[in-house]
């Protein structure tokens, strides 16, 4: 029997904490992401490239983390982000996401590092970024290739 040491590189589920479930489930059906059947009353679930997004109640995610639930910081400390295909593709993407209610909190614009970024925010304040990264190209299926 063959032991490994250490943790699993890869990311299987993110899931939000969210104030109003419904708003939020529909804010990212509106993205045109598929939800799960997996989901029920109590969670949302939505297939991505790689991994799974969760959205789930705040109070209940911070019970079921055991921790107390606290107020909402201005800054969590974590970014989303979606790698596209190009600068056009980032203009697109965002334009989606505000007619899907999203607020702009900073406009995609040329990065110091050589691509093109920019970042929204969810009904609950979650920042997802939205780049394309010319050095870090996508498979087909849209998987990160990182050199």
């Amino acid at each position: 029997m063959t032991t490994t040491h250490g943790v699993p590189a890869r990311i299987s589920i993110v899931t939000l904490g969210v104030a109003d479930l419904a708003r939020s489930s529909e804010f990212y059906a509106a993205l045109g992401w598929e939800r799960s059947a997996a989901s029920s009353p109590e969670i949302v679930w939505f297939r991505t490239a790689d991994s799974a997004l969760g959205l789930f109640p705040t109070a209940a995610l911070a019970a079921d983390a055991g921790i107390p639930e606290g107020g909402e910081p201005a800054f969590r400390g974590v970014t989303l982000a979606i790698n596209l295909e190009s600068a056009q593709a980032v203009d697109e993407a965002l334009a989606v996401a505000v007619e899907a209610g999203a607020s702009v909190v900073k406009p995609p614009a040329t990065a110091h590092w050589g691509g093109y970024s920019g970042y929204f925010e969810d009904p609950d304040g979650h920042l997802w970024e939205l780049a394309h990264n010319p050095f870090f190209p996508l498979s087909e299926s849209g998987r990160l290739e990182l050199p």
